[in-house]
C-alpha cells in the first residue's frame, strides 16, 4: 500500500511514518518545511520527503493519505485530496486501526512530562524483555528512534496529546487509543489556541477516561485537583494513584534535595534496599514521572527491584535536560519547558543539582499559548530559581514583554537577534555555570551557536 502523509515532519506524523514503512508499506510525504532531525530519520529508512504542499505530491495517485491536525482547509494539497476523493484519516485514527489492534496500551497523558514519562516506561519494558513498540514525541536516547513497532503481540507505549486530531476531528487525539493503562500525569491550563478553559481540557481528559476498561488501570497523580475533577465526572475503572501523599498506591521518598536518589513505596510495603532509585536525572517532577512509569510497567509484569535498577540506565530523550556540550566548563543545555510549570520545575530541578555555578536561562516563549500571551503573567516567577534570564523575542510574538521584565525577580533581558543574544550569554558565561535553553522549537540552532563561541571566546576557536 502506498501511504501519503501530510505534515509527515512534525514529532507525531514522522513516527507514524517510520511504523508505517516498518509494516512494508510504501510512505511518502509533505511538509512545509523539510529539516532534520525528523527528515534525516525518514530518508534513512526510504521515504520520500517533499517540501511544500502541492496537489503535484498525489502523483501518483496514494492509496491512504493520512492528514496531520497542523494542516487545515485552504491548504492546497488538502483541497486536492478532497476533490480527488482520496481516502483518508487522521495520524490517531489511524495507529487505533493498524498498530494498537491485539496490543496491551498503555498511554501516558498528561499537561507536562510525557514524553519522559512515555520513554521510562519503554524504557523499563525493553530492560525486562518485553519488547515493546512506542510512539513517542521526541527520541528516546536508549531508542534512538522516535517510534518502533516492537515485538509481535508486546505491549505499546503512546504519548498520548490532549491536542486536537484534525481539522475533520476536533477531539483529543487520545481518545483513539482506547488505552489498557492509562497515566495521568498532571493537568493545568495550556493549549490556548484550540481550549477555551480548563474546563474544556478536562472534559476531554474525561473522554479519555471513559475508554479505559474495568480491567484496565488509571494511574492518578495526587495532588492534581484538575484530575481530581475529572474522576469524579465518572470512573469504571480501578484507580492507582502516585505521589508524595501518605494514602497513595505508589509513594516516593526523596534521599537528596535534587532527587536524583528516591525510595519507592508500593502500598503497604516496607521500604526495602532494592526498591531504591539512583539515577543521572534531577527534579522531584522527573522522581514523579518515573514512580508513574515504574507503576505502569509493574501492572505489565515488570518486577520492582529490577526496574529501579533499570532506571540507572536511563538516559534522558532528546531535549528534556539535554547536555549538548561543555566549554570551558561552562555547560549547554537544552530542555523543551515552554510553559510556565515546566519552566519553574526544570529551572527547580537544575538549581538542586548545581552546587557550585550559576543558571543562566535563554527562553524563547514560542508555544501557541505562549504567542497567544494567554500565561504570561506567570512567566516572571517561573524564572526565580535562575541567576540570569535572556527572553528571546520571536518576530511573531504578539505582545510585549515589557511587564514580564519589570516584575521579573532576577535579571532579565529582552533580545530581539539571535546573534546578539548568542553574544550576551557567552559574555556573561564563566566556569560552572550552566546554560539551559528552553523552547518547542529549534531556536535557530542557538545550542551550537553557544558552544562555538563560547569555543571562541575561550581558545580563539
Amino acid at each position: 500500500m502506498h501511504i501519503h502523509i501530510l505534515g509527515i515532519c512534525g514529532t507525531f506524523m514522522g513516527s507514524l511514518a517510520l511504523l508505517a514503512r516498518e509494516q512494508g508499506h510504501r510512505v511518502s510525504g509533505s511538509d512545509a518545511n523539510v529539516y532534520p532531525p525528523m527528515s534525516t530519520q525518514l530518508r534513512e529508512v526510504g521515504i520520500e520527503l517533499l517540501e511544500g504542499y502541492d496537489a503535484a505530491n498525489l502523483v501518483p495517485r496514494p492509496d491512504l493519505v493520512v492528514i496531520g491536525n497542523a494542516l487545515s482547509r485552504g491548504n492546497p494539497e488538502v483541497e486536492a485530496v478532497l476533490d480527488a476523493r482520496l481516502p483518508y484519516v487522521s495520524g490517531p485514527q489511524w495507529l487505533a486501526e493498524h498498530v494498537l489492534p491485539g496490543r496491551r496500551v498503555i498511554a501516558v497523558a498528561g499537561t507536562h512530562g510525557k514524553t519522559t514519562t512515555a520513554s521510562l516506561v519503554a524504557w523499563l519494558l525493553e530492560s525486562s524483555g518485553h519488547e515493546p513498540g512506542f510512539l513517542i514525541g521526541g527520541v528516546p536516547r536508549n531508542f534512538g528512534v522516535s517510534s518502533r513497532l516492537g515485538g509481535e503481540g508486546s505491549p505499546f507505549v503512546v504519548e498520548a496529546d490532549e491536542y486536537d486530531t484534525a481539522f475533520f476531528d476536533k477531539r483529543s487525539k487520545f481518545v483513539h487509543y482506547r488505552p489498557d493503562i492509562a497515566i495521568l500525569g498532571n493537568l493545568e491550563f495550556d493549549h490556548a489556541d484550540i481550549f477555551p478553559d480548563l474546563e474544556a481540557i478536562e472534559r476531554q481528559f474525561h473522554h479519555l477516561v471513559r475508554t479505559v476498561p474495568g480491567s484496565g488501570e488509571l494511574l492518578v497523580a495526587d495532588g492534581e485537583p484538575a484530575l481530581d475533577r475529572v474522576l469524579e465526572q465518572g470512573c469504571w475503572t480501578p484507580v492507582s494513584r502516585f505521589g508524595n501523599a501518605e494514602d497513595s498506591s505508589w509513594r516516593l521518598v526523596l534521599e537528596r534535595s535534587d532527587a536524583s536518589r528516591f525510595q519507592v513505596i508500593h502500598e503497604t510495603a516496607e521500604i526495602s534496599e532494592d526498591a531504591i532509585v539512583d539515577w543521572s536525572l534531577s527534579g522531584e517532577y522527573n522522581a514523579r514521572n518515573a514512580l508513574a512509569a515504574l507503576a505502569a510497567a509493574h501492572s505489565c509484569g515488570v518486577d520492582l527491584a529490577r526496574g529501579c535498577a533499570a532506571l540507572s540506565r536511563f538516559e534522558t530523550p532528546r531535549r528534556r535536560q539535554e547536555v549538548r556540550g561543555e566549554v570551558a566548563g561552562v555547560q549547554v543545555i537544552d530542555d523543551f519547558a515552554h510553559h510556565p510549570t515546566a519552566i519553574a520545575a526544570t529551572l527547580r530541578g537544575l538549581r538542586a543539582a548545581t552546587p557550585k555555578g550559576r543558571l543562566l536561562a535563554v527562553i524563547e516563549p514560542r508555544s501557541n499559548t505562549m504567542r497567544l500571551g494567554t500565561l504570561r503573567g506567570r512567566l516572571a516567577e517561573s524564572v526565580a530559581e535562575a541567576d540570569i534570564v535572556w527572553w528571546y523575542r520571536p518576530p511573531e510574538l504578539g505582545w510585549s514583554l515589557a511587564g514580564v521584565i519589570e516584575q521579573s525577580p532576577i535579571p532579565s533581558h529582552v533580545m530581539g537577534g539571535l546573534d546578539d543574544l548568542v553574544t550576551a550569554v557567552v559574555h556573561e558565561a564563566r566556569p560552572l555555570d550552566r546554560i539551559v535553553v528552553m523552547s518547542n522549537g529549534g531556536f535557530g540552532g542557538i545550542h551550537e551557536k553557544l558552544l562555538t563561541a563560547l569555543r571562541v571566546a575561550h581558545d580563539g576557536g
